[in-house]
């Protein structure tokens, strides 16, 4: 793979720069901290690309990514667009020699990944995922506290995100753009899910209700399910749970219960909690999260095509969770536990 000598020598670019969240701005000013040069963007939305030209002055805009392709040197691009995107978007651009990074999810099937790492490897360059949230201060305090031997090992992690209430209808609530109701937030939770458990992943096991909020409202032909559960069994016995939900009427506190055999962890903001039992008694602690340092993202993958340092976020790594989803959503269909390809 070829190593640039300095950050700056890195071109980078956009596919998406859209209104919501003014993700575009955001991911070009993050690389542009790395080090790295801001050099192109592509938008279908032509009002978009304006405001793309007054954020980066003397930027280059394109209507689509194969004519970025074609008459850019861009080096780097990340995709922000739907989810449903990613990977025909991303073998394009990897095809084309260019190093890739995908908005998360990586995408929506194991089999997109697997196709992307593949182009990715032939190509002989880089194929990330924006986990940025790899990084936020919360889980960077509850593996801190795990590793200290707090809760003793870990055997069982739920997760949950959600509340009660019909989603909002973009996008993100249509399940053959979106993936499903599990792959918006589902997919930051999972992936903070596997840094705290580390065993190989055996089976997937997944359950789905849909049809409340579509029948009874009409509002969408296209909507993600109402809730979403995975349970998911690895190697060393632990287990992980993952609950996403529009039905919730109870949604405990904490955004993952971590239980070990001497106490347990919740992880929420501002704090991580630890519950131990001690002589009959029980003691809780709370430890403030440090700031999350989402930053690190881009600084590492400049860093690592300057220097080679080691990818935090490889295109494996990132395809751990979208694995499990993707096996989550077939075992509902099928009513069975499903094995995982990948550990």
């Amino acid at each position: 793979m070829k190593r640039y000598s300095k950050a700056s020598d890195i071109k980078v670019g956009v596919v998406g720069y859209g209104g919501a969240f003014n993700m575009g701005k955001s991911h070009l000013s993050e690389m542009q901290k790395a080090g790295m040069t801001p050099v192109a963007v592509t938008e279908i939305d032509p009002a978009r690309l304006e405001v793309a030209t007054k954020d980066f002055p003397g930027i280059d805009t394109y209507r689509s990514l194969t004519e970025m392709l074609k008459k850019s040197d861009v080096n780097l691009i990340t995709m922000i667009t739907p989810h449903n995107t990613h990977a025909s978007l991303g073998l394009e651009a990897l095809r084309a020699g260019r190093h890739v990074v995908c908005e998360k999810p990586m995408a929506i099937t194991t089999a997109e990944c697997d196709a992307m790492i593949a182009a990715a490897k032939k190509a002989g360059v880089v194929v990330s995922t924006y986990h940025n949230r790899h990084w936020d201060g919360l889980i960077m305090n509850a593996v801190k506290l795990v590793k200290q031997g707090l809760i003793g090992e870990v055997f069982r992690i739920e997760a949950r995100s959600g509340g009660y209430g019909k989603p909002g209808d973009w996008w993100r609530s249509s399940k053959t753009i979106s993936g499903g109701v599990m792959y918006d937030w589902g997919v930051h939770i999972l992936e903070y899910s596997l840094q705290i458990l580390q065993s190989e992943i055996v089976e997937v096991s997944g359950f789905a209700h849909a049809g409340f909020w579509g029948p009874q409202i009409k509002w969408k032909k296209d909507a993600n399910e109402d809730e979403g559960v995975a349970v998911v069994r690895f190697k060393n016995g632990a287990s992980l749970t993952l609950l996403v939900s529009q039905l919730e009427s109870n949604m405990r506190r904490g955004i993952l219960d971590v239980t070990g055999t001497k106490g347990s962890l919740v992880m929420d903001w501002p704090n991580c909690e630890v519950i131990q039992h001690n002589d009959g008694n029980v003691v809780s602690t709370k430890y403030r999260n440090p700031d999350g340092e989402g930053w690190r993202f881009y600084q590492n993958i400049a860093d690592h095509l300057t220097k080679g340092e080691k990818l935090v976020i490889t295109g494996e790594w990132a395809r751990r969770p979208i694995h499990i989803l993707d096996l989550a959503g077939q075992s509902a269909k099928k009513g069975k536990a499903l094995p995982s390809k990948y550990g």
